[in-house]
């Protein structure tokens, strides 16, 4: 995914309107990324793993067909019917039939592991860390990175290190996913783009320090 596609300014005032709350905004904002690709194999492959943590938030199983296709339903409706003939495993929901019923969530009652990332993110976390290691797993650790970033930046600090989140990564995996050594996040004009409303601005010397701190830290993942 485009590094720029996923930045967003997420103060409450400024969110845009969910079309179907039950699932989520990381959810939401997933499927308006994927249904903007053109190569329709990567498309396909997103899409079923959005539909998987949809899955996986409410406890279906991958066996019952009809919440299957019911949860590829949901992905229609909220891509504004963009999806395609072939990226669905069922035909895809046409516009002209928009009685689409929700399904009743099933709440989990589990403890959020980090409350400001929330618990959608472990649910993302766990579908790609249940992934075979190939190129589209390392894009999907980059793009989870970026976003942990950004929600990162608007409940705690001013600044994160790229380290910081990989290690978040790897901790809420249990260690199943590895971060690639050599990844590196995309720098965004100001991190203060994503900070807590009503906070102070990053100084250029507090981002001066902290991209020094991700080069040392890459240093240290590379030699150990």
């Amino acid at each position: 995914m485009d590094d720029n596609d996923l930045y967003f300014k997420d103060y409450n005032t400024q969110r845009e309107k969910l079309i179907m709350p039950e699932h989520g905004r990381h959810v939401q904002k997933m499927i308006e990324h994927v249904v903007s690709m053109e190569d329709p194999e990567k498309r396909r492959e997103q899409l079923q793993c959005i539909v998987d943590v949809m899955r996986s938030l409410e406890g279906h199983g991958k066996d019952n067909a009809e919440a299957m296709q019911k949860l590829w339903d949901h992905v229609q409706v909220i891509s504004h019917f963009k999806l395609q003939d072939g990226d669905a495993p069922y035909p895809v929901l046409r516009e002209e039939s928009k009685d689409v019923r929700p399904n009743p969530i099933v709440r989990n009652t589990r403890p959020i592991r980090a409350t400001h990332y929330g618990r959608n993110i472990e649910s993302i976390i766990d579908v790609i860390a249940n992934r075979p290691d190939d190129e589209m797993k390392t894009s999907m650790i980059r793009s989870l990175a970026i976003y942990m970033r950004q929600q990162y930046l608007i409940w705690n600090k001013d600044s994160v290190t790229d380290d910081t989140i990989f290690k978040d990564i790897e901790r809420m995996s249990s260690g199943r996913i590895k971060v690639p050594e050599d990844l590196v996040l995309t720098k965004i004009a100001s991190d203060a783009t994503f900070a807590r409303p009503g906070l102070n601005p990053v100084s250029k010397r507090n981002k001066s320090q902290n991209a020094k701190k991700n080069k040392q830290q890459q240093a240290k993942r590379r030699n150990s």
